[in-house]
């Protein structure tokens, strides 16, 4: 009895772990779709803002991305946007963080300035 009951398992499992292979090859390099379309990734926004900040002065240089928020047209600004939090390394509890706006759809910069409270 016992031996049934764990020789049908290892089919089970096997067969379980045939249909996850096949199923992980057939959607790779599908569009992930809880991801929007239309707009930059996250992580690609705050890499982007971080450029932004150390291509215009070499003191940004020991900063690091904090936060990155997506913010839609309207709230606080006209277009779709993300809003990357940026600060110094040890980190300044905001005394010296910025904060870069990137246009959502193209990285573009928005916006430079400081955090509001």
């Amino acid at each position: 009895m016992a031996g049934r009951r764990s020789q049908k398992f290892l089919t089970l499992y096997a067969l379980w772990t045939v249909v996850c292979a096949v199923s992980f090859f057939a959607l790779s390099g599908r569009e992930d779709p809880s991801r929007p379309r239309g707009r930059i990734r996250n992580n690609d926004a705050g890499a982007r803002a971080l450029a932004i900040l150390r291509e215009s002065s070499p003191a940004f240089r020991d900063f690091e991305v904090v936060h990155v928020a997506y913010a839609r047209g309207g709230e606080g600004g006209k277009e779709n946007r993300w809003v990357v939090l940026c600060d110094r390394v040890p980190h300044s509890a905001l005394r010296d963080a910025l904060v870069v706006e990137l246009r959502a759809s193209d990285g573009t910069l928005l916006l430079i300035r400081k955090p509001v409270n």
